[in-house]
């Protein structure tokens, strides 16, 4: 059994954050340190520590942090201009938080994802 995270505790809400959005199935929050002008981030209620932990009853949570993405962007303003997603999983792929979650980075252009 997955070990609870810090955001199982900002999705019941016992510990302080500027959620921006919340319903049965995800939660999203400013990141406490982010990147850009707007950083949020997007979780499923329900813990998966990584995609590699991905099951078939996961689909509806998970297609939802793409539609609640959509919402944030339009309600800050950066739909038009853009913005990045981001899904980091395990140690190489930049994951820190072991609780799946989507990264919602926009206000600035970002350029590219990967340089030399």
């Amino acid at each position: 059994m997955a070990e609870e995270t810090i955001f199982s505790k900002i999705i019941r809400r016992e510990i302080p954050s500027d959620i921006v959005y919340q319903d049965e199935l995800v939660t999203a929050f400013r990141d406490i340190s982010p990147r850009t002008p707007t950083h949020v981030l997007i979780v499923p209620n329900v813990l998966i520590q990584n995609v590699n932990d991905v099951l078939p009853e996961h689909e509806q949570a998970l297609g939802r942090l793409f539609t609640v993405a959509s919402k944030i962007a339009r309600d800050e303003g950066i739909d038009e201009d853009g913005y990045r997603l981001i899904v980091n999983c395990n140690r190489h792929g930049g994951q820190e938080v072991y609780h799946i979650h989507m990264h919602l980075l926009g206000g600035r252009p970002l350029g590219p994802l990967l340089s030399d």
